[in-house]
């Protein structure tokens, strides 16, 4: 991909001209997030009393669990109140993917794969946490981490 940056005093904002040869999912993906994602929102989520906002980058997983989600970070596991696809819609073009149906891992948060076993990966999450990417998400792994 080629990048060009115009300099041009006479704009009164910043104007983005994304050419492409054929209209692709990536050049949709990347339209998408220039147009609304300037600063990635914290999530809110919730203990027994209280909702707390955390940021995206203290996120380890998403997951599933006794028909809730529940977000896991380093100080702690919440409550959250959408659903698995409904993250995986808002998390799309970010570190955060889909390793198994009921579970989203941030990806800048893992610190090892094991890729020994035939057919899976396991991953390691800071704090110790391990999960497993099911046989059907394991092509999209690989490709995204350049494996």
């Amino acid at each position: 991909m080629k990048v060009e940056i115009q300099i041009d005093p006479g704009l009164d904002e910043p104007v983005v001209i994304l050419r492409v040869p054929s209209p692709t999912e990536e050049a949709e993906a990347l339209a998408a997030r220039l147009r609304g994602e300037a600063a990635p929102q914290p999530f809110t989520v919730y203990t027994e009393r209280e909702a707390v906002r955390v940021s995206r980058s203290t996120v380890l997983r998403f997951y599933a669990e006794d028909k809730g989600v529940l977000c896991q970070t380093g100080k702690g596991t919440f409550t959250v109140r959408a659903r698995l696809y409904e993250l995986e819609e808002e998390l799309a073009g970010t570190k955060f993917v889909r390793v198994s149906n009921s579970e989203i891992v941030n990806l800048d948060r893992v610190t090892g794969l094991d890729l020994t076993l035939a057919g899976t990966i396991r991953m390691t999450l800071e704090g110790g946490t391990v999960c497993w990417v099911s046989r059907r998400y394991v092509k999209k792994i690989k490709q995204t981490l350049g494996l």
